[in-house]
């Protein structure tokens, strides 16, 4: 294991695959949660710094790639998973990580495609955990796609800007329900495109960009599976079209905390907080970001790391 002064790296052998852990930690008594990022492909390890390089925090956290992102993809290139195998490999992490912390319980934070796995185990395997926290929370992957190319159609609407009206025209039927093949990734990176300009979706911008760069784990060949992660990870994608978290239950046996960028509609707000009107648990709670979108935790850091702790204020020390 890699120490540096405030965090630690590791890979791991998990399900015949080594996968990389990035630790921040702070005091051993303090409870654990581990981050699990979006895309699909889309490691978030990276910019993980932002959120809690010498940050005041009352958890330690783990951030880990998934077999086909980031640093785990550079170690094992010929992987290309699917949605069993990604459940199978999340659960060893989590029994990997309660072991090292000697912990009998850790919490989960999903981000984006990270919160339908994040979801799925808090359903499925609740004795492992101490809570769930949903951010940029899929609920229905078709719906996220048609509420927000409305919002999008709307806003163009709104601007007059004919170009990107015809932009829109030429994409033609969006989104295709439980297809996906390289017609529809070349129409949902437009449709991201534009989202991204009219602020409705996060966008690898210069901003982005700069971020992943000043990150301490970040090296030249680190930027290579961005650029492959959709690619890569094809099969998940075809089965995320189908997904629907409702049909997976509204019953939680832990508690459910669901922290949103106000302004998010990749994955609508709406949508999001219908569902969670509807689940029973133990304890809920959701927190809306302001002047924070899709990735709240790097648009608004100060109000999303304020909401983290105050989650686990009540969840205690498990």
């Amino acid at each position: 294991m890699k120490k540096t002064k405030n965090y630690e790296e590791e890979y791991v052998k998990i399900n015949g695959v080594e996968h990389y852990l990035l630790h921040y930690r702070t005091e051993k008594e303090a409870p654990v949660f581990l981050f699990i990022h979006g895309g699909p492909g889309q490691s978030e390890s990276a910019i993980a710094y932002i959120v809690e390089e010498y940050a005041s925090r009352n958890y330690n956290i783990v951030y880990y790639d998934q077999r086909g992102a980031g640093k785990t993809y550079l170690k094992n290139r010929r992987e290309k998973p699917d949605t069993e195998i990604l459940k199978k490999d999340l659960l060893e992490i989590v029994l990997y990580v309660k072991k090292v912390y000697q912990k009998d319980k850790v919490g989960i934070i999903g981000h984006s495609w990270g919160s339908v796995l994040g979801s799925m185990f808090a359903l499925e395997h609740p004795e492992h955990l101490l809570c769930y926290i949903g951010c940029g929370q899929v609920i229905n992957l078709i719906e996220n796609e048609r509420v927000g190319y409305s919002k999008l159609k709307d806003a163009i609407d709104r601007s007059g800007n004919k170009d990107d009206q015809k932009k829109l025209e030429k994409i033609g039927e969006y989104p295709q329900a439980d297809t996906f093949d390289m017609n529809t990734l070349r129409k949902m990176g437009k449709v991201r495109k534009l989202q991204s300009k009219y602020h409705l979706a996060a966008g690898f911008d210069k901003n982005m960009l700069k971020m992943f760069m000043h990150s301490p784990i970040m090296g030249i060949k680190d930027i290579l599976p961005f650029m492959t992660g959709m690619m890569v990870n094809m099969q998940v994608m075809k089965e995320l079209m189908s997904f629907d978290l409702k049909s997976k239950g509204i019953e939680y046996q832990i508690p459910v905390y669901y922290v949103l960028g106000e302004n998010d509609q990749q994955t609508p707000i709406e949508l999001s907080q219908a569902y969670f009107d509807e689940i029973t648990a133990p304890d809920k709670k959701l927190y809306l970001i302001k002047n924070a979108g899709h990735a709240a935790m790097i648009d608004n850091v100060d109000d999303y790391r304020k909401a983290v702790c105050e989650i686990v204020e009540s969840v205690g020390r498990g």
